[in-house]
């Protein structure tokens, strides 16, 4: 973890860490022969989230996130994340029903990502495919807050919500595997 800041370095902003993000992909869309033979997509994607902060370390001065404020760059209320282009999904759990409709209250920097495996050469290839800033009031889940306006379209009542909102955490919980995306929304 990074917590000093390291001076002669030019601040971390979030239009600098778009551009840098972009960078990234395309200095990062290579062989990793460290990753071949690798299939856990948590392990991929933290893979993918500790070089990215070693490459923005090189470039800016910021403070790093840690497990205890739960984001990768708590000063500009951004957190990053990396899935698979063939099986999404995000450790990224709403921790209330708040959050599942206001949004997680952070924005999210998501890196979509294809890992080949080149078995003859014992290397995997990162193809990134995609890089998406997702702005904090776009990150709710959309199946929920669609569920709820429909509810108040038809004159529901805060029982109906309720009922609603139970009812998807009886059905979340019984579920043993991370859901697609874990629920957070994917616009841009």
């Amino acid at each position: 973890m990074n917590t000093k800041l390291t001076p002669g370095k030019p601040a971390l902003t979030i239009a600098a860490l778009k551009q840098e993000a972009k960078r990234f992909l395309a200095a990062f869309s290579k062989e990793h022969p460290e990753l071949f033979g690798i299939t856990d997509g948590k392990a991929v994607g933290t893979y993918v989230e500790e070089k990215f902060n070693v490459y923005l370390r090189e470039r800016y001065e910021y403070q790093s996130g840690n497990a205890a404020v739960g984001i990768d760059f708590p000063a500009l209320e951004v957190d990053v994340k990396a899935t698979s282009v063939r099986q999404p999904q995000s450790s990224c759990p709403f921790r209330s029903a708040e959050q599942k409709v206001y949004g997680l209250g952070y924005n999210l920097l998501v890196f979509v990502y294809e890992k080949i495996d080149d078995a003859p050469r014992k290397t995997a290839v990162l193809d990134f495919k995609n890089v998406v800033f997702v702005r904090a009031d776009k990150t709710a889940d959309f199946q929920t807050t669609k569920g709820i306006l429909g509810i108040l379209d038809r004159e529901g009542n805060a029982e109906d919500i309720v009922a609603f909102l139970e009812e998807g955490r009886a059905w979340a919980t019984s579920r043993s595997q991370t859901l697609y995306n874990g629920g957070c929304s994917m616009v841009a």
